[in-house]
């Protein structure tokens, strides 16, 4: 069956083209989910949350664009919703932000790592990191979806990286201390 037939069976709620669509695209859509929740367990609610709206919205899909990206769009936006509910973020002075780079030494520090360290990340800083580093939003449609300045979405960034830089260095100290 073709993803377009796929799509049509699912805008008529036919649960086996619902089954069939979740199969194809849940283990890429849960790895989204994963980089916008705090852990294992929110990522999987964030991931049924998601298909619930897609298949609730699916009939509104017009096969302009890929139907991938429409549905990443959902996931984030239902990650997201749980933290603009929350109120998770600092309202911050343009002023006050500090632009700071990381720098990553491929033979000591591997990926398993550094996602493990951006997941540990306060809710604010993770989310703008993820959606700006990761996927490459713009501060502009950062603030949009997160209903914050683009000042804040930039210092929530900067933060983000200064905390992944000093457990970066914290970690390259104790395997240089451990080749000692």
């Amino acid at each position: 069956m073709s993803l377009e037939q796929l799509i049509e069976r699912c805008k008529k709620n036919d649960a086996k083209a619902q089954g069939q669509l979740y199969k194809l695209f849940s283990s890429k859509l849960f790895s989204l989910c994963l980089k916008y929740s705090k852990n294992y367990v929110e990522a999987e609610d964030n991931l049924q949350d998601a298909f619930v709206t897609i298949f609730n919205k699916i009939s509104q899909y017009k096969s302009k664009g890929s139907l991938e990206g429409w549905m990443k769009r959902i996931t984030i936006n239902t990650a997201l919703q749980r933290y603009r509910s929350v109120g998770v973020f600092d309202i911050i002075n343009e002023d006050q932000i500090e632009d700071v780079s990381i720098e990553i030494d491929d033979d000591t520090i591997n990926v398993d790592f550094l996602l493990g360290i951006i997941q540990e990340l306060p809710d604010r800083y993770r989310l703008v990191f993820n959606l700006y580093v990761l996927d490459d939003y713009s501060h502009k449609e950062i603030a949009e979806m997160l209903h914050i300045s683009t000042g804040t979405s930039k210092s929530n960034l900067a933060r983000a990286r200064l905390i992944l830089k000093d457990k970066i260095e914290q970690y390259k100290a104790s395997i240089n201390s451990q080749l000692l």
